[in-house]
């Protein structure tokens, strides 16, 4: 098809844009192009490159640092609970994992050691997410720029779209090399911890607490058990509210919690309703935040009418009132 020489002209080209390639596109590449501009003392564009392949060990999260240390004061904004939600991920993070986005804030000009600042960390997280809303308007790429770095965030961001897919952080995570593990749960974490803060109450306000979370002596074992949730002192039959859209999982009825509902709300958190007397939704319903779900009871081990209300991240029960500026009043444990 092709005359000797055109075939040889043609084989120098491909293998000339394959060079091009790996100097300007691959790790190597960037090695020595960074090499070349050190030797000749000016100034090299793999910087960037390269800070997309140094990711962090998947060894540097933990979870002490998750939960607030204290109930919230006063209801968090939309705004506000993400830059919490951030806040508190990122004290989860060992130090070394924390390098990098602090070394970020630091570049735009946020304060870095306030974001591990109990007191101002939240507001420094609000300062550090708004300068990246230009670029990563969506929420789940702005939080992956927030622990990955902007230029994974950018790369895995374009190669989603490209796609056509929405910029989710499970396909957002796809997209990023290895090494980042870390940033993902982060992230991951950022977000369940975002929508916990967002929540409802599964009945009124003024309702009195008669058992908060925590280590008891159990009402009808009499020995000392994890109470994985709070109890809420109501009529029977009062009606229970939904606190955030979902999905219900679960809609039966066992010896212990009675009649019971578990909603999945996404990114990891899921709610339960116990000791119901009645339930009103079925399990693969859709429902919207406020919905009457169920009405309260005393059904299964419970020592009166009230309604278990029990929050979960990532299958691990925390206290609801960490997340949630609402009820304080609390009695004798009176029920279960």
């Amino acid at each position: 098809m092709f005359s000797r020489n055109a075939r040889g002209l043609l084989d120098f080209l491909m293998a000339s844009l394959c060079l091009w390639a790996a100097y300007h596109h691959t790790p190597a590449g960037a090695l020595i192009r960074r090499g070349a501009a050190w030797a000749f003392h000016s100034r090299s564009t793999a910087r960037p490159l390269l800070a997309y392949y140094d990711g962090v060990s998947s060894s540097g999260v933990t979870t002490s640092a998750l939960v607030p240390v204290a109930p919230l004061v006063r209801p968090l904004s939309e705004a506000g609970s993400l830059a919490y939600g951030t806040h508190l991920a990122l004290k989860g993070l060992q130090p070394k994992a924390q390098q990098p986005v602090l070394a970020l804030a630091a570049e735009l000009g946020v304060p870095s050691a306030a974001l591990l600042d109990g007191t101002q960390g939240p507001e420094a997280a609000r300062k550090l997410l708004d300068a990246l809303s230009g670029d990563f308007p969506n929420e789940e790429a702005r939080l992956t720029a927030v622990f990955a770095g902007r230029i994974p965030a950018r790369y895995a961001l374009e190669r989603v779209s490209a796609e056509g897919g929405t910029p989710t952080l499970e396909r957002l995570s796809q997209q990023l090399p290895p090494g980042f593990e870390d940033a993902t749960v982060a992230a991951a974490q950022a977000l369940a911890l975002t929508t916990a803060f967002g929540l409802s109450w599964p009945v009124p306000e003024s309702t009195r607490i008669s058992s908060p979370f925590g280590y008891r002596i159990h009402p009808t074992l009499g020995t000392r058990k994890l109470h994985t949730g709070v109890d809420l002192s109501v009529p029977q039959g009062t009606e229970v509210h939904v606190v955030e859209d979902g999905t219900v999982r679960r809609a039966s009825e066992d010896s212990v919690n009675g009649r019971v509902l578990i909603v999945d709300h996404g990114r990891g958190v899921t709610t339960a309703y116990c000791h119901n007397s009645e339930l009103l939704v079925a399990v693969g319903q859709r429902v919207k935040r406020g919905d009457v779900i169920a009405h309260s009871g005393n059904t299964g081990r419970s020592t009166g009418p009230h309604v278990h209300y029990q929050l979960e991240l990532s299958s691990q029960p925390v206290d609801p009132l960490r997340f949630h500026a609402g009820p304080r009043a609390v009695a004798s444990d009176s029920s279960l």
